[in-house]
Protein backbone atom coordinates (compact mmCIF):
# COMPACT_ATOMS: atom_id res chain seq x y z
CA UNK A 1 0.00 0.00 0.00
CA UNK A 2 2.87 2.37 0.83
CA UNK A 3 4.40 1.61 -2.55
CA UNK A 4 1.18 2.59 -4.36
CA UNK A 5 0.80 5.81 -2.32
CA UNK A 6 4.41 6.80 -3.05
CA UNK A 7 3.97 6.21 -6.76
CA UNK A 8 0.65 8.08 -6.80
CA UNK A 9 2.23 11.07 -5.05
CA UNK A 10 5.12 11.05 -7.52
CA UNK A 11 2.77 11.06 -10.52
CA UNK A 12 0.62 13.87 -9.08
CA UNK A 13 3.73 15.98 -8.52
CA UNK A 14 4.96 15.22 -12.05
CA UNK A 15 1.59 16.21 -13.50
CA UNK A 16 1.64 19.50 -11.61
CA UNK A 17 5.16 20.24 -12.90
CA UNK A 18 4.01 19.39 -16.44
CA UNK A 19 1.07 21.80 -16.21
CA UNK A 20 3.40 24.53 -14.97
CA UNK A 21 5.92 23.93 -17.76
CA UNK A 22 3.06 23.97 -20.24
CA UNK A 23 2.22 27.48 -19.04
CA UNK A 24 5.69 28.98 -18.64
CA UNK A 25 7.56 27.63 -21.69
CA UNK A 26 5.64 29.68 -24.33
CA UNK A 27 6.01 32.76 -22.14
CA UNK A 28 9.79 32.32 -21.88
CA UNK A 29 10.08 32.85 -25.64
CA UNK A 30 10.95 36.32 -26.94
CA UNK A 31 7.79 38.44 -26.96
CA UNK A 32 4.64 36.52 -26.08
CA UNK A 33 2.52 33.85 -27.77
CA UNK A 34 -0.22 36.31 -28.69
CA UNK A 35 2.22 38.62 -30.49
CA UNK A 36 3.73 35.66 -32.39
CA UNK A 37 0.32 34.28 -33.36
CA UNK A 38 -1.18 37.57 -34.45
CA UNK A 39 1.99 39.16 -35.85
CA UNK A 40 0.82 38.38 -39.38
CA UNK A 41 -2.13 40.72 -38.84
CA UNK A 42 -0.07 43.68 -37.61
CA UNK A 43 -0.74 46.72 -39.79
CA UNK A 44 -3.76 45.04 -41.41
CA UNK A 45 -6.14 45.05 -38.46
CA UNK A 46 -6.86 47.90 -36.03
CA UNK A 47 -5.44 47.54 -32.48
CA UNK A 48 -8.93 47.18 -31.03
CA UNK A 49 -9.57 44.12 -33.21
CA UNK A 50 -6.25 42.53 -32.25
CA UNK A 51 -6.99 43.08 -28.58
CA UNK A 52 -10.44 41.52 -28.98
CA UNK A 53 -8.83 38.50 -30.68
CA UNK A 54 -6.34 38.09 -27.84
CA UNK A 55 -9.17 38.07 -25.32
CA UNK A 56 -11.19 35.62 -27.43
CA UNK A 57 -8.25 33.21 -27.54
CA UNK A 58 -7.71 33.39 -23.78
CA UNK A 59 -4.64 35.62 -23.52
CA UNK A 60 -5.66 37.43 -20.38
CA UNK A 61 -4.01 40.60 -19.18
CA UNK A 62 -2.55 41.05 -15.72
CA UNK A 63 0.43 39.83 -13.74
CA UNK A 64 2.11 36.52 -14.56
CA UNK A 65 0.80 35.04 -11.31
CA UNK A 66 -2.80 35.98 -12.14
CA UNK A 67 -2.40 34.47 -15.61
CA UNK A 68 -0.96 31.31 -14.04
CA UNK A 69 -3.84 30.91 -11.58
CA UNK A 70 -6.35 31.51 -14.41
CA UNK A 71 -4.56 28.96 -16.58
CA UNK A 72 -4.58 26.32 -13.82
CA UNK A 73 -8.30 26.78 -13.19
CA UNK A 74 -9.04 26.35 -16.90
CA UNK A 75 -6.57 23.46 -17.40
CA UNK A 76 -8.09 21.43 -14.57
CA UNK A 77 -11.43 21.74 -16.41
CA UNK A 78 -9.68 20.81 -19.69
CA UNK A 79 -10.53 24.22 -21.09
CA UNK A 80 -7.62 25.33 -23.31
CA UNK A 81 -9.33 28.12 -25.18
CA UNK A 82 -10.07 28.48 -28.90
CA UNK A 83 -8.08 26.74 -31.63
CA UNK A 84 -6.39 28.97 -34.21
CA UNK A 85 -6.21 26.18 -36.77
CA UNK A 86 -9.90 25.29 -36.50
CA UNK A 87 -11.37 28.60 -35.40
CA UNK A 88 -13.87 28.99 -33.79
CA UNK A 89 -13.88 25.43 -32.41
CA UNK A 90 -12.68 25.01 -28.79
CA UNK A 91 -9.40 23.14 -28.33
CA UNK A 92 -11.15 20.46 -26.26
CA UNK A 93 -13.53 19.76 -29.15
CA UNK A 94 -10.69 19.58 -31.69
CA UNK A 95 -8.75 17.16 -29.48
CA UNK A 96 -11.78 14.95 -28.86
CA UNK A 97 -12.38 14.72 -32.61
CA UNK A 98 -8.92 13.27 -33.25
CA UNK A 99 -8.70 11.27 -30.03
CA UNK A 100 -11.08 8.52 -31.17
CA UNK A 101 -9.12 7.88 -34.38
CA UNK A 102 -5.78 7.86 -32.57
CA UNK A 103 -7.04 5.47 -29.89
CA UNK A 104 -8.52 3.19 -32.53
CA UNK A 105 -5.41 2.87 -34.68
CA UNK A 106 -2.66 2.96 -32.07
CA UNK A 107 -4.43 0.76 -29.53
CA UNK A 108 -4.94 -1.94 -32.14
CA UNK A 109 -1.34 -1.55 -33.31
CA UNK A 110 0.12 -1.68 -29.80
CA UNK A 111 -1.87 -4.70 -28.64
CA UNK A 112 -1.20 -6.70 -31.81
CA UNK A 113 2.52 -5.82 -31.94
CA UNK A 114 3.01 -6.51 -28.22
CA UNK A 115 1.13 -9.83 -28.27
CA UNK A 116 2.75 -11.06 -31.48
CA UNK A 117 6.26 -9.91 -30.53
CA UNK A 118 6.02 -11.36 -27.01
CA UNK A 119 4.79 -14.72 -28.29
CA UNK A 120 7.52 -14.89 -30.94
CA UNK A 121 10.11 -13.96 -28.31
CA UNK A 122 8.93 -16.75 -26.01
CA UNK A 123 9.01 -19.34 -28.79
CA UNK A 124 12.38 -18.18 -30.13
CA UNK A 125 14.03 -18.34 -26.69
CA UNK A 126 12.51 -21.71 -25.83
CA UNK A 127 14.18 -23.20 -28.92
CA UNK A 128 17.27 -21.02 -28.68
CA UNK A 129 19.32 -21.05 -31.92
CA UNK A 130 16.57 -23.02 -33.64
CA UNK A 131 15.04 -22.23 -37.01
CA UNK A 132 12.63 -19.60 -35.70
CA UNK A 133 15.32 -17.86 -33.66
CA UNK A 134 17.94 -18.00 -36.41
CA UNK A 135 15.69 -16.70 -39.19
CA UNK A 136 12.89 -14.60 -37.70
CA UNK A 137 14.90 -12.62 -35.13
CA UNK A 138 17.45 -11.07 -37.56
CA UNK A 139 14.74 -10.51 -40.20
CA UNK A 140 12.42 -8.61 -37.86
CA UNK A 141 15.29 -6.62 -36.37
CA UNK A 142 16.35 -5.62 -39.88
CA UNK A 143 12.81 -4.45 -40.65
CA UNK A 144 12.56 -2.61 -37.32
CA UNK A 145 15.57 -0.49 -38.30
CA UNK A 146 13.41 1.21 -40.95
CA UNK A 147 11.94 4.57 -39.88
CA UNK A 148 8.14 4.47 -39.55
CA UNK A 149 7.61 7.26 -42.06
CA UNK A 150 9.95 5.73 -44.68
CA UNK A 151 8.26 2.33 -44.48
CA UNK A 152 4.86 4.06 -44.54
CA UNK A 153 5.74 5.91 -47.75
CA UNK A 154 7.01 2.65 -49.28
CA UNK A 155 3.85 0.63 -48.61
CA UNK A 156 1.71 3.61 -49.62
CA UNK A 157 3.50 3.79 -52.97
CA UNK A 158 3.25 0.06 -53.60
CA UNK A 159 -0.22 -0.89 -52.34
CA UNK A 160 -2.14 2.35 -52.84
CA UNK A 161 -0.55 4.29 -55.69
CA UNK A 162 0.80 1.50 -57.92
CA UNK A 163 -1.50 -1.45 -57.18
CA UNK A 164 -4.55 0.49 -55.99
CA UNK A 165 -5.52 -2.27 -53.55
CA UNK A 166 -6.08 -0.04 -50.53
CA UNK A 167 -7.06 3.62 -49.97
CA UNK A 168 -4.21 6.05 -49.48
CA UNK A 169 -5.51 8.51 -46.91
CA UNK A 170 -8.03 9.67 -44.30
CA UNK A 171 -9.93 7.41 -41.86
CA UNK A 172 -12.88 6.58 -44.12
CA UNK A 173 -14.23 7.40 -47.58
CA UNK A 174 -14.97 11.09 -48.06
CA UNK A 175 -18.43 10.42 -49.50
CA UNK A 176 -19.63 8.58 -46.36
CA UNK A 177 -21.26 10.01 -43.28
CA UNK A 178 -20.06 8.58 -39.92
CA UNK A 179 -22.55 6.11 -38.46
CA UNK A 180 -22.92 2.65 -37.00
CA UNK A 181 -23.53 0.80 -40.27
CA UNK A 182 -21.57 -1.90 -42.09
CA UNK A 183 -20.62 0.33 -45.01
CA UNK A 184 -19.02 2.98 -42.82
CA UNK A 185 -17.34 0.46 -40.49
CA UNK A 186 -16.00 -1.46 -43.47
CA UNK A 187 -14.52 1.76 -44.85
CA UNK A 188 -12.90 2.49 -41.46
CA UNK A 189 -11.28 -0.96 -41.37
CA UNK A 190 -10.12 -0.62 -44.98
CA UNK A 191 -8.48 2.76 -44.31
CA UNK A 192 -7.02 1.53 -41.01
CA UNK A 193 -5.41 -1.62 -42.40
CA UNK A 194 -2.42 -0.12 -44.23
CA UNK A 195 -1.15 2.35 -41.57
CA UNK A 196 -1.74 -0.20 -38.79
CA UNK A 197 0.15 -2.96 -40.60
CA UNK A 198 2.98 -0.54 -41.31
CA UNK A 199 3.54 0.20 -37.62
CA UNK A 200 3.03 -3.43 -36.50
CA UNK A 201 5.59 -4.79 -38.97
CA UNK A 202 8.21 -2.22 -37.98
CA UNK A 203 7.65 -2.46 -34.20
CA UNK A 204 7.11 -6.19 -33.62
CA UNK A 205 10.84 -6.93 -33.87
CA UNK A 206 11.64 -4.77 -30.84
CA UNK A 207 9.05 -6.54 -28.69
CA UNK A 208 10.32 -9.93 -29.86
CA UNK A 209 13.99 -9.17 -29.13
CA UNK A 210 13.23 -7.73 -25.70
CA UNK A 211 11.15 -10.76 -24.68
CA UNK A 212 13.65 -13.22 -26.17
CA UNK A 213 16.63 -11.81 -24.28
CA UNK A 214 14.80 -11.62 -20.95
CA UNK A 215 13.37 -15.09 -21.43
CA UNK A 216 16.79 -16.63 -22.12
CA UNK A 217 18.07 -15.22 -18.81
CA UNK A 218 14.97 -16.42 -16.95
CA UNK A 219 15.32 -19.98 -18.29
CA UNK A 220 18.58 -20.32 -16.30
CA UNK A 221 16.86 -19.57 -12.99
CA UNK A 222 16.67 -22.28 -10.33
CA UNK A 223 12.86 -22.37 -10.17
CA UNK A 224 12.72 -23.22 -13.89
CA UNK A 225 15.27 -26.01 -13.40
CA UNK A 226 13.24 -27.30 -10.45
CA UNK A 227 10.05 -27.30 -12.52
CA UNK A 228 11.79 -29.32 -15.23
CA UNK A 229 13.14 -31.75 -12.62
CA UNK A 230 9.59 -32.31 -11.34
CA UNK A 231 8.58 -33.38 -14.83
CA UNK A 232 5.99 -30.64 -15.35
CA UNK A 233 4.59 -30.23 -18.90
CA UNK A 234 6.80 -28.13 -21.16
CA UNK A 235 4.01 -25.66 -22.03
CA UNK A 236 3.35 -25.05 -18.34
CA UNK A 237 7.03 -24.40 -17.63
CA UNK A 238 7.34 -22.13 -20.64
CA UNK A 239 4.30 -19.94 -19.95
CA UNK A 240 3.53 -20.24 -16.20
CA UNK A 241 7.08 -20.26 -14.85
CA UNK A 242 9.47 -18.65 -17.33
CA UNK A 243 7.32 -16.34 -19.45
CA UNK A 244 5.29 -14.93 -16.55
CA UNK A 245 8.44 -13.61 -14.85
CA UNK A 246 10.23 -12.65 -18.05
CA UNK A 247 7.27 -10.49 -19.08
CA UNK A 248 7.75 -7.94 -16.27
CA UNK A 249 10.25 -5.73 -18.16
CA UNK A 250 8.06 -5.97 -21.26
CA UNK A 251 5.05 -4.81 -19.26
CA UNK A 252 7.00 -1.71 -18.23
CA UNK A 253 7.75 -0.96 -21.87
CA UNK A 254 4.13 -1.70 -22.74
CA UNK A 255 2.96 0.84 -20.15
CA UNK A 256 5.24 3.52 -21.54
CA UNK A 257 4.14 2.71 -25.10
CA UNK A 258 0.51 2.75 -23.95
CA UNK A 259 0.97 6.30 -22.75
CA UNK A 260 2.31 7.32 -26.13
CA UNK A 261 -0.77 5.86 -27.83
CA UNK A 262 -2.21 9.37 -27.50
CA UNK A 263 0.59 10.97 -29.48
CA UNK A 264 0.61 8.09 -31.91
CA UNK A 265 3.09 7.51 -34.71
CA UNK A 266 3.04 11.16 -35.73
CA UNK A 267 4.78 10.92 -39.08
CA UNK A 268 2.82 7.81 -40.05
CA UNK A 269 -0.42 9.71 -39.49
CA UNK A 270 0.99 12.59 -41.54
CA UNK A 271 1.94 10.27 -44.42
CA UNK A 272 -1.51 8.68 -44.50
CA UNK A 273 -3.29 11.96 -43.59
CA UNK A 274 -4.96 9.94 -40.83
CA UNK A 275 -6.95 12.45 -38.72
CA UNK A 276 -5.54 11.49 -35.32
CA UNK A 277 -3.82 13.54 -32.64
CA UNK A 278 -0.42 13.06 -34.23
CA UNK A 279 -1.65 14.69 -37.43
CA UNK A 280 -3.31 17.42 -35.34
CA UNK A 281 0.00 18.06 -33.58
CA UNK A 282 1.73 18.50 -36.93
CA UNK A 283 -0.96 20.93 -38.08
CA UNK A 284 -0.81 22.84 -34.79
CA UNK A 285 2.95 23.35 -35.18
CA UNK A 286 2.73 24.49 -38.79
CA UNK A 287 -0.13 26.91 -38.01
CA UNK A 288 1.43 28.17 -34.73
CA UNK A 289 -1.70 27.14 -32.84
CA UNK A 290 -0.38 27.55 -29.27
CA UNK A 291 -3.66 26.72 -27.46
CA UNK A 292 -3.94 23.45 -29.41
CA UNK A 293 -0.26 22.65 -28.81
CA UNK A 294 -0.67 23.17 -25.08
CA UNK A 295 -3.77 20.99 -24.99
CA UNK A 296 -2.07 18.18 -26.91
CA UNK A 297 1.07 18.37 -24.78
CA UNK A 298 -0.94 18.07 -21.59
CA UNK A 299 -3.02 15.23 -23.02
CA UNK A 300 0.11 13.26 -23.94
CA UNK A 301 1.67 13.87 -20.52
CA UNK A 302 -1.47 12.78 -18.69
CA UNK A 303 -1.71 9.64 -20.82
CA UNK A 304 1.92 8.64 -20.12
CA UNK A 305 1.55 9.19 -16.37
CA UNK A 306 -1.74 7.28 -16.21
CA UNK A 307 -0.29 4.37 -18.18
CA UNK A 308 2.76 4.16 -15.92
CA UNK A 309 0.54 4.23 -12.82
CA UNK A 310 -1.49 1.32 -14.23
CA UNK A 311 1.74 -0.59 -14.89
CA UNK A 312 2.85 0.00 -11.30
CA UNK A 313 -0.48 -1.39 -10.08
CA UNK A 314 -0.03 -4.39 -12.39
CA UNK A 315 3.46 -4.93 -10.96
CA UNK A 316 1.93 -5.20 -7.49
CA UNK A 317 -0.33 -7.96 -8.79
CA UNK A 318 2.37 -9.88 -10.68
CA UNK A 319 5.41 -9.50 -8.43
CA UNK A 320 5.01 -10.58 -4.75
CA UNK A 321 8.25 -8.75 -3.84
CA UNK A 322 6.58 -5.43 -4.59
CA UNK A 323 3.55 -6.30 -2.45
CA UNK A 324 5.86 -6.92 0.47
CA UNK A 325 7.25 -3.34 0.25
Amino acid sequence: MRYILRRLGFYLLTFFVSISLNFFLPRLMPGDPATIMFGRFQGRLPPQTLQAMKIAFGFVEGSLWNQYVTYLSHALRFDFGISIYRFPAPVSMVISTGLAWTLLMNSVVLVVAFALGTLLGILASWRHSGKLDSFMTPLLMFISSFPYFWFAMLVLLVFSVNLGWLPWGHAYAYDLQPGWNFKFLGSVVEHLFLPACTIVIVSVGGWMLSMRNTMITTLDEDYVTMAEAKGLPQNRIMFRYAARNAMLPNFTSFGIALGFVISGALLTEVVFTYPGLGFLLFQAVTSQDYPLLQGLFLMITLAVLTANLLVDLLYVRLDPRVRAD
